[in-house]
């Protein structure tokens, strides 16, 4: 940047040197500015076809924007294009072995392979962020999501515009349940390409986002999400008897106060998770409210007498502080 700017101000004295314009075309390659890079290197070869500084510039700009060009032959070329010359093919092999790799099912060899095709050029900012993207799809694949998300943010930090990345680092963050950021990264994708499945991804992780601030109600009672009408009852009746507040009445005020709460949590979630509408409800992260379900005025005893059967069916009694006897109908 800073050479950039000294030879603007060289220029201001001496505008037709074509050392001072090549120089500046260069930096603004190494800096990523390849239109302008070669609009300058363009300008000069509209006056001098043959110029070999300019046409490296040119060529400089093309294989830092996806290794698309190299010299046929050495014979002519100066030193500075031999260097990326051998860089291009070096990177080029490298990442083609890791794409190989990785088609194969060798995660392992394609990490290594995207590794050490990173350390080649740093300069090459359009490459290495595929680079990086790619070993984030290896780590995805070695479950590695905390590396995968570390590898596509290093992707999107060189090429702002990589949409593969963010879609990678979204998948990452939906799947180790970091909503928040999945959703900013699929909102991002969709202000870019406002595509049908872009719109129902970022759908998708809304509805997770939304369902992640309310009561898991699966985990409450300790089951899967996929857990039986079955396994869902067994769950209740056991954390039930766990936390009813008759069983902790020796107990101290704070452990009696935290317990209730359980309990009525845990009768929460069975009344909703018993239920097949409310459960879908539920899961589709739509608001329970629609049902007539206000959780505030919710009494969990009376979900607890129908279950175990009313009068006869089942008695809760303490013999004395910390002692209880259970008898079932």
């Amino acid at each position: 940047r800073q050479v950039v700017f000294c030879m603007d101000r060289a220029l201001e004295f001496a505008p037709a040197c074509h050392r001072f314009k090549i120089l500046k075309a260069e930096c603004l390659a190494l800096l990523g500015r390849y239109p302008e890079a070669q609009s300058v290197a363009s300008d000069i070869l509209r006056m001098d076809s043959t110029n070999a500084d300019a046409l490296y510039v040119r060529g400089l700009c093309l294989y830092y924007e996806d290794c698309a060009w190299y010299p046929r032959s050495l014979t002519w070329c100066p030193y500075p294009v031999y260097v990326f010359f051998q860089n291009a093919k070096a990177l080029k092999a490298k990442k083609e072995d890791g794409n190989k790799a990785f088609k194969e099912g060798n995660y392992k060899l394609a990490y290594e392979l995207y590794t050490e095709a990173l350390g080649i050029d740093p300069n090459n900012i359009k490459t290495n962020a595929k680079l990086y993207c790619n070993r984030g799809t290896v780590n995805s694949k070695l479950r590695k999501l905390e590396e995968a998300i570390d590898d596509c943010t290093n992707a999107v930090k060189l090429d702002d515009t990589y949409i593969k990345a963010y879609l990678r680092r979204a998948q990452c963050y939906m799947d180790t349940e970091q909503y928040e950021d999945a959703v900013r990264d699929y909102e991002k994708v969709y202000q870019t390409e406002k595509t049908k499945e872009h719109k129902q991804l970022l759908k998708n992780a809304q509805v997770e986002l939304k369902k992640s601030k309310r009561k898991d109600y699966y985990k409450i009672l300790g089951v899967d999400k996929n857990a039986s009408e079955d396994e869902i009852k067994k769950a209740y009746r056991k954390r039930a008897l766990m936390h009813h507040p008759d069983r902790h009445s020796g107990a101290s005020a704070e452990v009696q106060k935290e317990e209730e709460k359980k309990f009525k949590e845990v009768g929460e979630a069975f009344t909703i998770l018993s239920d097949p509408k409310k459960k879908a409800r539920y899961d589709s992260g739509q608001d329970l409210d629609e049902d007539g379900l206000n959780m505030g005025d919710f009494d969990a005893n009376n979900i607890f007498k129908a279950f175990f059967g009313g009068p006869g069916g089942f008695s809760f009694e303490a013999s004395g502080p910390g002692n209880f006897f259970f008898q079932f109908g």
